[in-house]
């Protein structure tokens, strides 16, 4: 059998959680990280993101976001020279209108679907700008953890606003490739996930 159709070779890692329902009302950390953690979206100068074209473009499409689609609110969020971090709320069910059944994809009004959607504009935007179609932005999936209680509602939001000033010790900045982070542990040593 040719690997490319192999359905165990090609099965990824899934890393949500399994009986979530990300389409339900709650709070959502996101991180999104550009294919190769390549440096698209500006820099950090005297710790403070100074965007480019491109990062222009990335939050333009996630403040979009929320202006199309109903159910969501964003709270604090940052774009940096190669990820996204951000604070997604999904809002209750008397907001959301009728759900239809998915069928393949994410499923509609849900964190999946917003995360493709928002994913997927940029990228057309910013291929259509380098004249670069079919070119990958983002990595394949991103990060996301449910923010379950307001402390650490507080502390992603100090984690987000820290990440311009902390860039230079950043695990995603190329200067500092000894070690992986996808989610940082630069602002307390701790990752968000385990406030």
């Amino acid at each position: 059998m040719n690997a490319s159709c192999d359905p165990e070779i090609r099965r990824r890692r899934a890393i949500r959680l399994r009986d979530n329902d990300y389409s339900r009302a709650g709070a959502y950390f996101i991180t999104v990280c550009t294919v190769g953690r390549e440096l698209l979206f500006g820099e950090v100068k005297d710790g403070e993101m100074a965007l480019n074209e491109l990062g222009w473009i990335v939050e333009e499409e996630w403040l979009q976001s929320a202006w199309i689609r109903s159910e969501i609110e964003l709270d604090a969020w940052v774009v940096m020279p190669n990820h996204v971090h951000g604070i997604v709320i999904i809002a209750d069910e008397s907001r959301r209108g009728d759900r239809p059944v998915a069928r393949g994809g994410p499923r509609p009004k849900s964190l999946g679907a917003m995360m493709a959607g928002f994913k997927s504009a940029v990228t057309k935007r910013i291929n259509a700008m380098r004249g670069t179609p079919g070119a990958l932005v983002w990595q394949r999936n991103y990060y996301e953890h449910i923010i379950r209680n307001e402390s650490t509602l507080y502390w992603i939001r100090q984690y987000i606003a820290v990440n311009p000033p902390g860039w230079s010790k950043d695990p995603e900045n190329p200067a500092n490739r000894d070690g992986r982070d996808p989610i940082g542990t630069r602002a307390t040593g701790r990752s968000p996930l385990q406030w």
